[in-house]
């Protein structure tokens, strides 16, 4: 019981956050308010809740993991694949060299091994934190496709990292050699697990919907279900599971094209999804607020056994990893963008230079969220003789610290960096986006000749005139794509113009019809079921319109 009053307890404060965040009159990042809140129900209630640390991964990293593959945009993965995996495989190593040393260094009762786990568990990015950010502070399209390219792969590589530190404290040795070819297996069996649970899932349900029809309920929950089985089944094969639930979102996003889910499973599917990663994000950083006050108890007696008296001591401590992690990144940055500078010239290619501003903003922008929370508290509690994890608390309480300063940091930062801030243009997207809907209108006006003439076939005249005027009235709504006036000579402003007012007359018509069938379902002219078929219908056509 005391369980379920925690869970209820974390949704609502997550709910209140959505709200906080809109209702303060400063601009902060809804992560921080959620920790806030998080630390007012520890503090002020004295209800904070640990879980498990294996429950939690479990619980929270598949799914999440899931849909930053399910959702990456995959021409701008590819484009710039080159950056993405400088940033998300080269970048994590070189922080956890380069960080793992400096930190136990400057603290030497942390081991080398645990100081190396916690530099690989704050390397990793977070893209719904920066989301949260650039929310307020909108960050260049390019930009930000890059970010979330990085934070999808370096979610893996970190946490592999991680895990091979952990076993490197617990086993008390370490082999690169072993460690090379067991990366080998966990990397390529976890990718393979997830592809093969997502196609095989999706065949056999395809398979039943054509047997049996499709049962949407059944359907959302199979689709929530392939992130843990993919993680599970990967575990139990000593491969990654991490990867295997990566590798089952991206190959779930292959399976979308195929188009045979019908659009209002797509809607459901989509509301249900944001829903669940909006809580499961909330819940993650409640429960770091939660935390926060016995960490830092914690922290601060274990920063004492290493010979240092002051709890100020671990601000240093803090100050100086954040420090280092920008500047690590910041070379990283510099030297990856001269690299393909150089590598562009010698193929003979012009390449325009890189805005300092960029460079920083890329930098500022690697915020540290929920994977860095969600890997940090599965640390396990025990060394196999039964002695305590060496330092676990304050490998913690830096690892929240981090979170806490690069979220502050960025939303400070990144609105004043962004200001004005324009990376190259996708070229050609605004044009193939034209095309795109006239093609698709041309088919669509060919599907409904098509349907029209197998309609009126053996049919009374006046069945055939009816039949024609519908076939008339849907092919307006595709004619007007294709005699717009989007020409080389067209006013661009003009197009602007005329498509801005088309949405605001039909949204304006899509209004009134909605709050006529309430007032129509208010008098009891209609049924409750009849009302929630049309205004559906409604929401639909609404939803296509913003798109």
């Amino acid at each position: 019981m005391h369980t379920i009053e925690v869970v209820l307890a974390m949704l609502v404060a997550v709910v209140a956050s959505g709200y906080l965040v809109r209702v303060l009159p400063l601009s902060l990042p809804l992560p921080l308010v959620q920790i806030g809140l998080g630390a007012v129900i520890a503090g002020v209630f004295n209800r904070g809740h640990a879980l498990e640390p294996e429950m939690f991964f479990l619980l929270f990293l598949p799914p999440l993991l899931f849909l930053d593959g399910w959702r990456i945009p995959k021409q701008g993965l590819f484009r710039d694949k080159g950056v993405i995996l400088e940033l998300a495989f080269g970048l994590v190593v070189f922080t956890v060299i380069g960080a793992g040393f400096l930190i136990h260094w400057m603290i030497p009762v942390m081991p080398l091994a645990v100081a190396f786990a916690l530099a690989a568990i704050i390397s990793p990015t977070d893209p719904v934190a920066v989301g949260s950010i650039a929310a307020r502070a909108p960050i260049p399209k390019r930009l930000m496709h890059i970010l979330e390219g990085e934070s999808l792969l370096n979610d893996a590589s970190g946490l592999v990292c991680f895990r091979f530190a952990v076993a490197a404290v617990m086993t008390g040795s370490f082999s690169l050699a072993t460690a090379s070819l067991t990366f080998l297996w966990v990397a390529l069996a976890g990718v393979a697990i997830g592809a093969a649970v997502t196609l095989g899932v999706s065949t056999f349900q395809r398979w039943l919907w054509r047997r049996f029809g499709e049962e949407p309920g059944a359907a959302l929950l199979v689709n929530l279900l392939i992130p843990f089985a993919a993680y599970l089944l990967a575990e139990e094969a000593n491969a990654s599971g991490i990867l295997a639930a990566v590798a089952a979102g991206i190959t779930m996003s292959y399976v979308e094209l195929t188009g045979r889910v019908s659009g209002s499973m797509r809607v459901q599917r989509a509301a249900v999804w944001g829903m669940l990663q909006f809580s499961f994000n909330g819940i993650m950083f409640v429960l770091l607020g939660e935390q926060l006050p016995g960490i830092v108890e914690r922290a601060i007696k274990t920063v004492s056994e290493s010979g240092h008296h002051s709890a100020w001591w671990l601000l240093v401590y803090v100050v100086v990893i954040n420090l280092a992690l920008v500047l690590l990144r910041l070379a990283w940055v510099w030297l990856s963008l001269r690299w393909s500078v150089l590598r562009a010239r010698h193929r003979g290619e012009a390449r325009p230079g890189t805005s300092w501003r960029i460079v920083v903003a890329t930098s500022v922008a690697g915020v540290r969220g929920a994977i860095t929370l969600a890997g940090v508290l599965t640390l396990p509690l025990f060394l196999p003789d039964g002695s305590a994890f060496p330092a676990r608390d304050l490998v913690i309480f830096l690892a929240a610290a981090v979170i806490l300063v690069s979220l502050v940091g960025a939303s400070v930062a990144l609105p004043r960096l962004l200001k004005g801030l324009e990376l190259p243009a996708d070229s050609g997207e605004r044009k193939a986006e034209d095309l795109a809907r006239r093609l698709a209108s041309k088919a669509a006006l060919a599907g409904v000749e098509r349907m029209r003439q197998q309609l009126v076939q053996n049919q009374t005249t006046e069945n055939v005139q009816l039949y024609n005027d519908a076939a008339s009235r849907v092919s307006l709504l595709y004619q007007r794509n294709l005699e717009k006036d989007d020409g080389p000579d067209a006013d661009p402003e003009k197009v602007q113009r005329m498509e801005q007012g088309y949405r605001q007359l039909r949204g304006a018509g899509l209004t009134a019809e909605r709050e006529e069938l309430f007032r129509l379902t208010r008098r009891g002219t209609i049924s409750d079921e009849v009302s929630r078929k049309l205004i559906r219908n409604l929401d639909l056509l609404e939803t296509r319109q913003r798109d």
